[in-house]
């Protein structure tokens, strides 16, 4: 391990710390700062001259100051002779925007990947992309980890015969994937239409849902409206109990009060985005730590071994 070095940017430094202490080695050292105007300054203060390094950062909220964070630390990597500069990236900002909805739309997904690949970056770990095919807009190689192991550990300990919910039919995939690995667990579907961005009505759900506790499954969570919206729409159908489970709690605006307000009994989620300070008081939120599934990614790439064998 000698030859590792992992460095952490200012979007979860409290994750990086974790993933440190399960490798086993300090976080190499990094001044990563602001000019008084704004701009981001970067000094690498060790020899990462060819070392293998890792850069952890979310491209979470501020998702611009994050991601352009990122973009300077690879560069400065990079210009420090690194031998590899693997980005890990919790959270990929941007990924929703993956393909063209109306006819002059963006790709922004691409755009970030083009940008992180320009920077310098070898290799990517991603966490719960919202699309996979995000993978193939790299030209790189690209580690896609899931949240499942730890989610899955959370939620064996409710009672068999759950319902696990997908907000979507995009999610339908990740829905049939954790019923196959709970017991006894059926799916339902929630039939909605997105009339604008962060804005989408339920129609009705695909599935029997009455009498029972319900699993609401979900990439992301920004707003809240949706998820809530299929809950009030799981409680109308019948369900006994729903509770919600996500990748990453961006939990933008209000997203904590509507959720709170909500009949979601409770919302778990994992610390690859830092919570803010009025999620982490909530009640309703409960945080699984995913730093061991990133840890063990890092150890096992560092050594040549199967990344996707975690996952079996």
């Amino acid at each position: 391990m000698d030859k590792l070095r992992v460095f952490s940017g200012n979007g979860n430094r409290a994750l990086t710390e974790r993933i440190c202490q399960y490798l086993g080695i300090e976080i190499g050292r990094a001044k990563v700062g602001t000019f008084s105007d704004g701009e981001i300054q970067v000094e690498i203060e060790e020899s990462v001259r060819g070392m293998d390094t890792f850069l952890i950062q979310p491209t979470c909220p501020p998702v611009n100051d994050n991601l352009v964070e990122l973009l300077i630390m690879i560069d400065a990597l990079k210009r420090a002779s690194a031998s590899r500069i693997n980005v890990v990236m919790p959270y990929y900002g941007y990924a929703r925007q993956d393909r063209k909805v109306t006819p002059r739309a963006p790709i922004s997904a691409k755009l970030v990947a083009d940008l992180v690949e320009k920077a310098g970056a070898s290799r990517i770990l991603a966490m719960d992309l919202h699309v996979g095919q995000i993978q193939g807009f790299f030209d790189k190689p690209v580690d896609h980890l899931y949240a499942m192991p730890v989610q899955l550990e959370y939620l064996r300990q409710f009672s068999s015969g759950v319902v696990v919910v997908s907000p979507d039919a995009g999610g339908v995939e990740r829905a049939r994937e954790f019923a196959k690995r709970l017991e006894d667990a059926s799916i339902a579907i929630i039939d909605k239409r997105r009339e604008a961005a962060n804005v989408s009505k339920v129609m009705h759900i695909v599935g029997a849902v009455k009498d029972r506790k319900c699993i609401l499954l979900d990439d992301m969570i920004d707003t809240g409206g949706t998820i809530v919206q299929a809950a009030e729409a799981l409680i109308r159908d019948g369900a006994r109990e729903v509770y919600a489970c996500c990748s990453h709690a961006v939990l933008s605006g209000n997203a904590v009060e509507r959720l709170e307000a909500s009949p979601i009994r409770q919302l778990i989620v994992t610390n690859s985005i830092p919570l803010r300070e009025k999620a982490l008081q909530s009640n309703k939120i409960r945080v699984l730590d995913v730093s061991p599934i990133l840890g063990e990614a890092i150890r096992r790439i560092r050594y040549g071994l199967s990344v996707s064998s975690l996952f079996v």
